[in-house]
């Protein structure tokens, strides 16, 4: 699993090199090293490289997914059986003698003190101990419990990521009920649209949050919503913006703040962990609901705990005493999977706000002052952030950061460049991709391997991930879509309310069935990495050629007059024709001569297919609450076509700049 090459950064134009090579020591030393040894002595076999470790992975599901639990140390009954009906999908059935709680994995016992670090902007700064930690979710199951909520009963959040949020979750799976969240930005039927789903019995929301040095307060919006949940018995609230929180829950249906619900149990510091099976839900969480009301996905305690221990301590090389952050709301699935980081014994370094206050300095001034080990981020802001012309390994020490790590939309070749030429030269560069469906990623990154510009590094151990063309054949080099062609433990339990799994069965196999097809275009190289090119549903069929839109975005956004772009198909006299729109850097105006300049971009660096018959101006463009641009709502509006749920973006009034444009009449 070794490298024989020295730790080595790539000029951008060195198309030969890898823009960074573990030195051989650092490689030997990971978990992923560690891993390869312990697999060889299980398996038998040589492993030498990491495609052997990984098609061992997948031909023996059953001693790979054991020796997972055993080597990140796992607290729990395992039982005798591993895997039952291998070749169904869905269907298969992992650990199902197991019993096991995520919360007492999460919570276990570590050297370090520190067990989260939070800022909410530059105006609340926190730190909380493992043993207050500990001492805080024993407080809090308590009070769930004296509530008359247990196992199988939803306890939904409605908060910023503070820590209230993750001992909330903590005491929720500690008796085994079932937690979901939402930040504090969505509206009032947002919030409705997933709730309203799954019917929760306790609701914890705070009285508001900052967000670009403005206090936002949300408790009006709590009074209008807590009526229209009539599930609701207790809505708790976090005294985060106002001191008075015991008057303001009061004038809330069922309100009370969060220090009078545990007060009666301020005594409790210890925890009864209540043993689960493998597949007990453990969250319910919600597709981005663009073109309806969102999918209630439901993941169990088992299949999380082993695939984010897995990626944690493996492809991200985690380990006890780092300090792990991640830039995140609590309505986007990285906020779990950054959670899930106490298991491996991180410190985790919480965020909450805009990441631009202090003119875009504010992150990389925590990640130094806390010394981060790992940084998590959007794609989208690293784009924005070169955009600002902000080089922060100038400005900042970050001597402790051994990985950064990128997810959200595809990360572009010159943004890599970037990392290693205005961040940090010596790291390890993971663009990740998977989503809320699995909760964490079928592709990812690697201690132990080169990063190649613009490539994601490998294949997840233990997911049988393809690219398939249209008639379901694997294919390398070319462009396709996602699969995996084998069972694994993170697929969702099923969705909320849909009891004959046909919702599920409709979201996952029917294009392929028996296989996962997870509606992401994308190829592999000739480094057995992955480029991604879109979501297969927003890709373009120009003259019957399938184009993604990263590969449009890339070359429009490096462009120093455009800050951001969207492009869709709009059907057009019996074929598609490509209509591309761009937010433009103050005080610039599309003219002729500018779009003829986007024009000749695309067309000299991709193919005359991929050139847009019209090029128009936005101030804005519409993204869901996690940061994601929406084609498909933006092609509905340009078709004249209804948006079923505008509650799901974060700016839905961005719309109105694409409905009924005079230019496209013509």
């Amino acid at each position: 699993m070794g490298d024989s090459l020295r730790s080595h950064r790539a000029a951008p134009t060195d198309r030969e090199q890898p823009l960074w090579t573990p030195d051989p020591g650092r490689s030997a030393a990971t978990r992923m090293a560690a891993f390869a040894a312990h697999a060889r002595r299980i398996s038998g076999m040589a492993l030498e490289s990491y495609a052997d470790l990984h098609a061992w992975s997948i031909d023996a599901p059953e001693q790979f997914w054991a020796a997972i639990w055993s080597f990140c140390g796992v607290l729990g009954e395992r039982g005798e059986r591993v895997l039952v009906d291998p070749h169904r999908m869905p269907g298969a059935k992992w650990f199902p003698d197991a019993r096991l709680n995520f919360a007492e994995n999460l919570l276990r016992d570590c050297c370090n003190s520190e067990a989260l670090v939070f800022r909410g902007e530059d105006k609340i700064q926190r730190a909380v101990s493992r043993a207050e930690l500990r001492r805080r979710v024993a407080q809090f199951a308590a009070a769930l419990k004296g509530a008359g909520i247990g196992a199988g009963d939803r306890v939904a959040a409605y908060l910023p990521n503070m820590p209230e949020t993750i001992v909330a979750m903590l005491a929720a799976a500690s008796i085994g009920a079932v937690f979901t969240s939402a930040s504090p930005d969505f509206g009032v039927q947002g919030v409705l649209d997933r709730f309203g789903q799954t019917a929760p019995k306790a609701l914890i929301a705070s009285d508001g949050y900052w967000y670009n040095g403005k206090a936002v307060d949300i408790w009006p919006k709590l009074a209008e919503l807590a009526p229209r949940l009539p599930s609701v018995q207790w809505l708790i609230l976090v005294p985060y913006l106002h001191d008075d929180a015991d008057a303001l829950a009061a004038s809330l249906p069922q309100g009370i703040s969060w220090p009078r619900f545990v007060a009666p149990h301020a005594a409790a510091t210890e925890i009864e962990f209540v043993p689960q099976p493998f597949d007990h839900p453990l969250y319910i969480m919600y597709s981005s609901g663009t073109t309806g009301v969102p999918k209630c996905i439901v993941h169990g305690a088992g299949g999380t705990l082993l695939q984010h221990l897995k990626e944690h301590q493996l492809h991200t090389d985690l380990r006890e005493g780092d300090r792990l952050f991640y830039f995140t709301t609590c309505g986007w699935m990285m906020w779990n999977w950054l959670v899930s980081g106490l298991a491996s014994g991180a410190t985790l370094l919480l965020y909450d706000g805009s990441p631009f206050v202090a003119g875009g300095r504010i992150l990389w001034d925590y990640a130094q002052a806390e010394r981060a080990s790992h940084f998590g981020t959007s794609a989208k802001y690293l784009d924005a952030l070169e955009k600002t012309g902000l080089t922060p390994r100038r400005n900042h020490d970050l001597s402790d950061l051994r990985a950064m790590l990128s997810t959200g939309s595809p990360l572009v070749p010159e943004r890599f460049d970037y990392v290693y030429s205005d961040i940090k030269s010596d790291l390890q560069l993971s663009s990740i991709s998977g989503g809320t469906d699995i909760v964490s990623c079928f592709v990812l990154g690697n201690p132990t391997l080169p990063v190649w510009r613009g490539e994601i590094q490998c294949k997840g151990l233990g997911l049988a991930v393809e690219v398939w063309n249209d008639e379901g054949q694997s294919i390398r080099g070319q462009k396709g879509e996602l699969v995996c062609t084998r069972p694994f433990p993170c697929m969702p339990v099923g969705f909320w309310n849909d009891p004959h799994g046909k919702k599920y069965h409709a979201a996952y196999f029917e294009r392929f069935p028996g296989v996962w097809h997870h509606g992401d275009f994308c190829e592999v190289t000739e480094h057995d990495g992955l480029i991604i090119h879109g979501r297969s549903d927003a890709t373009l069929n120009p003259g019957g050629v399938r184009i993604g839109t990263a590969e449009i975005y890339r070359q429009v956004e490096k462009l120093p007059e455009v800050v951001e772009s969207i492009v869709v198909g709009q059907d057009w006299e019996g074929d598609v024709r490509l209509v591309l729109f761009v937010k433009l850097q103050d005080g610039v105006e599309l003219d002729d001569a500018l779009a003829a300049k986007i024009k000749r971009t695309i067309r000299e660096n991709t193919t005359p297919r991929h050139v847009p018959a019209k090029v128009l101006q936005v101030t804005d463009i519409p993204r869901t609450k996690s940061g994601k641009i929406v084609e498909l709502a933006v092609r509905s509006v340009v078709h004249g076509q209804p948006i079923k749920n505008i509650e799901a973006l974060a700016n839905p009034e961005a719309l109105a700049l694409f409905a009924d444009r005079r230019e496209l009449r013509d």
